[in-house]
């Protein structure tokens, strides 16, 4: 949850074409042990204006390992909106090893994130929890931080939309000399690639998309239905399993009795200060609790336990589950400002006239708050061929989560059918939101996918190892009697591979014995 908000600048951006010289140069990033290459191009903040202000966009590409690599590298889109694709790198070249032997892979902080023009409203985990929980105030926040990233050099937010970031991206393209290169989207990520195909798809060879959040996708609507469905799922996989149902037989009369009892006075603890403060919990921030968890399947199945702790007044549980799947200020938090300056352009425009139904819990929490908070942020141009998806040229993988709660298949799958025969969608029932870079076989699917010479031959790699993942079972925290009956059976353990460990050893005794000895 969002604490202080103040707008966060590192260092000025220049307003004149980067230096004379090579694009890329040696140098070291954080998280990575080897040397990669960066640079930077200089573009305008407003297109229209070309002579006007001006931004850096940043790139960082780590070199293919062989010597004869391919020559379509692999640029990434990161999600959100509102990360930064460089402060990845060492998260996930681990990941991406194979595709990196013969392929250069490419990083890009899109206008607004990382080191490009970046609009970022930093959480600094001073304010208080009582404060954090107030939505006026968070709001107020999110208002001034609006208001002071406007004073920025580069602070018109109108110009940090999809369509403006991805002329960036193939302004970079040229900058390498590349011809053509594969895509590799997560999440909002799959959004700027398909953007990306629909104005240069000439200059793609494959795209995967894993996680597709559809250019027409009303974000702050679609979250309720699909959130309400990752939530039912933690329920019903909790009575379909024995050792679950018997430890919280009534979960759901429990969920919907802590879901009456708001709003109601509660003792957190405050992840920073490591204080206990008393707040006021309302439905809305139970809800921004539970959330989180449902994106991680093996953070979703602590979920039951937590729940439960809440309906009796214990919400230490939720509130450390959501802030373990937080993005926090790690390498996948967000820029807010940038976050607010696509959502606010892209989709709030669309919210009034969406008539998906809300989720029963979730009901239209997220479409009230960007409607609030998009009534006063600037809004850039969208052009409305942005909204459409034009049938694929070139092959394209979708990969979709069944236990997602923000992008699950039915995006995916509407998706596939509008990009045509040149367009595989893949579902791995188990996972959650990301599916390519957190699960070993899908690497390697992705690895064939983009590797294989032809284009029938990708769209025919074979991706039922995906079908054999399973979910995690339910987390049951130990009680006194689980805990003495584990304590019982480590001891009966411990005294059967002593009784082993002697017997093995009068053995080897014997044998080694000669007959004369023996006599």
């Amino acid at each position: 949850m969002a604490a202080a908000l103040a707008p966060v600048w590192a260092a000025a951006q220049a307003s004149s074409p980067a230096a004379d010289g090579p694009l890329l140069k040696p140098c070291r990033i954080e998280g990575v042990s080897t040397e990669v290459q960066c640079g930077r191009i200089s573009r305008p903040l407003d297109p229209t204006q070309p002579q006007g202000r001006r931004i850096d966009i940043h790139v960082v590409v780590v070199p293919a390992q062989a010597r004869n690599k391919q020559p379509d590298p692999v640029v990434m889109l990161a999600g959100g909106p509102g990360q930064s694709a460089i402060a990845l790198v060492g998260a996930v070249l681990p990941r991406l090893s194979r595709l990196n032997y013969r392929r250069d892979l490419v990083f890009i902080d899109q206008r607004g994130t990382g080191r490009s023009a970046p609009l970022d409203c930093r959480d600094d985990g001073s304010t208080s929890l009582k404060e954090t929980f107030e939505r006026d105030r968070r709001e107020q926040l999110l208002d001034t931080c609006r208001q002071q990233l406007q004073t920025l050099p580069y602070g018109d937010l109108r110009q940090f939309t999809t369509t403006l970031a991805m002329q960036d991206f193939d302004a970079v393209r040229q900058a390498l000399g590349v011809e053509r290169w594969n895509l590799l989207g997560a999440s909002y990520g799959t959004r700027a690639a398909l953007e990306y195909q629909r104005q240069f798809p000439d200059r793609v060879r494959r795209s995967v998309i894993d996680g597709v959040a559809p250019p027409d996708m009303v974000l702050p609507v679609s979250f309720s239905q699909d959130g309400q469905a990752a939530l039912e799922a933690v329920f019903s996989n909790c009575a379909n399993d024995a050792a679950c149902q018997a430890r919280y037989p009534t979960l759901r009369a429990d969920w919907q009795a802590l879901l009456r009892s708001l709003p109601r006075k509660v003792s957190l603890q405050h992840s920073v200060t490591q204080q206990t403060e008393e707040v006021t919990m309302t439905r809305e921030a139970l809800m921004s609790a539970v959330r989180p968890p449902l994106y991680v399947p093996t953070l979703a199945a602590a979920l039951p336990a937590a729940i439960h702790d809440a309906s009796r007044g214990q919400f230490n549980g939720l509130g450390a589950l959501a802030g373990m799947s937080g993005s926090g200020d790690g390498p996948t938090r967000l820029f807010t400002g940038m976050h607010f300056s696509v959502v606010c352009a892209e989709d709030a425009p669309r919210i009034a006239a969406a008539t998906e139904t809300s989720g029963e819990d979730f009901g239209t929490i997220d479409r009230d708050l960007y409607t609030r908070v998009c009534k006063n942020w600037p809004r850039g141009n969208v052009p409305e061929a942005f909204y459409s998806i034009p049938t694929a040229r070139q092959p394209v993988l979708l990969l979709s989560g069944g236990a997602d709660p923000a992008t699950p298949p039915r995006h995916g799958e509407r998706v596939a059918k509008a990009l045509g025969p040149m367009a595989r969608h893949v579902v791995v029932p188990q996972a959650g939101h990301g599916v390519v870079l957190t699960l070993s076989c899908m690497r390697d699917v992705l690895f064939r996918f983009v590797d294989a010479r032809d284009d029938a031959d990708a769209l025919k790699v074979d991706a039922t190892c995906a079908e054999r993942i399973p979910r995690p079972r339910a987390f049951l925290p130990p009680t006194p009697e689980t805990a003495a009956a584990a304590a019982s059976a480590a001891r009966q353990a411990d005294r059967l591979r002593v009784q082993r460990a002697l017997s093995q050893s009068s053995q080897s005794s014997q044998s080694s014995q000669s007959p004369e000895t023996a006599r």
